[in-house]
């Protein structure tokens, strides 16, 4: 069967202009830190630093695991740009410490980013939105297997309730109790609670989506085609074989659909600046059906990243892309 053609999709919305970078002052790029997805957020914020001291900017790269909260104070940074991947990045930890220390950031606040990192609450608050999210149960260390994992059918998918990147997440495809307890067991390295899903069997998109409120808009759509529809961490980061396709090739009025429904999703937790849903898209019946997954309100920077990668198919380059994620950067408490 041909591919659809690939058409042009909504942005849901104009960009605004981007700011003058005199303008913006001294800004830190906070990057590094101390959770597992360190690595990556080093090469997302290294990427993120030198763009924007190519534009002009005042830019000054922070490592807050190996620099205290007093030096970050000290730096008299007017803004910061949080490229901190994880734990202490994204959960509202860091935003926490930027509120006190009086320094606008960028992306989420911080009732957003502990709600975006809790893939169960954040699954709780779309349910009562009203938008499509797999089935699923949960469990914590030391309790017995739940009661209702019949219902998700035998394919599913076992993470840790507030990892990224992909850590401690293992797919399963059949109802062995042995290797679901060794899935369970592998998401408690990294998490006391673990998320069992529903598997949606499909292709795999993300949704881009920049702004605030009712000026929220979504990005071209891109779909990932891992090796075996595996998107772990090395097809993930460092893979040549996984595609991405940008605009994703499907039906406008889908793409559109799909697109509206990321900006609900965004909106419900209150997220804010910029951030990336991840969606399955599966066949029922001959109908294409999109699941939500997840919210990633600091997402990848690196040269494999897909927000970047969605921001070019709408014309926008990187450090235009940069730009504009730091000139939405500010307070949220007493604001």
């Amino acid at each position: 069967m041909s591919e659809p053609p690939i058409l042009p999709q909504p942005s849901q919305g104009p960009a605004p202009a981007l700011p003058a970078p005199h303008q913006l002052g001294k800004v830190g790029v906070l990057f590094g830190g101390r959770s597992s997805e360190r690595d990556i957020s080093i090469l997302s914020g290294t990427a993120v630093l030198r763009a924007l001291q190519q534009s002009g900017v005042d830019a000054h790269g922070f490592d807050p695991a190996t620099h205290t909260i007093a030096q970050l104070e000290a730096a008299g940074f007017d803004r910061v740009f949080l490229i901190l991947h994880g734990r202490f990045g994204e959960d509202g930890a860091i935003q926490g410490v930027l509120e006190m220390l009086r320094i606008p950031y960028t992306g989420s606040g911080v009732q957003a980013s502990a709600i975006a990192i809790d893939k169960i609450t954040t699954k709780r608050i779309w349910e009562s939105a009203g938008l499509p999210t797999p089935a699923w149960t949960s469990h914590c260390r030391g309790d017995e297997l739940p009661q209702d994992l019949g219902r998700l059918g035998a394919e599913l998918v076992v993470k840790p309730v507030s990892e990224g990147s992909t850590f401690g997440v293992t797919k399963l495809s059949s109802g062995d109790r042995v290797a679901l307890e060794n899935a369970i067991g592998e998401a408690l390295k990294f998490d006391r609670r673990v998320l069992i899903e529903e598997q949606i069997i499909g292709r795999e998109l993300t949704c881009a989506v920049l702004g605030e409120g009712r000026s929220a808009r979504a990005l071209p759509l891109v779909e990932i085609r891992a090796p075996e529809a595996n998107y772990d961490y090395h097809n993930k980061y460092f893979s040549a074989a996984t595609q991405y396709l940008c605009p994703a090739p499907i039906d406008a009025q889908l793409a559109r659909r799909i697109s509206e429904l990321c900006i609900r999703a965004y909106q419900s937790i209150g997220a804010r600046g910029w951030g990336r849903i991840d969606v399955m898209l599966r066949d029922e019946e001959g109908v294409e059906r999109p699941y939500l997954l997840e919210i990633n309100t600091a997402p990848g920077m690196t040269d494999h990243s897909l927000v970047p990668m969605a921001a070019r198919a709408a014309g926008m380059s990187f450090a235009e892309l940069a730009l504009q994620i730091l000139g939405d950067a500010r307070l949220e408490i007493g604001v």
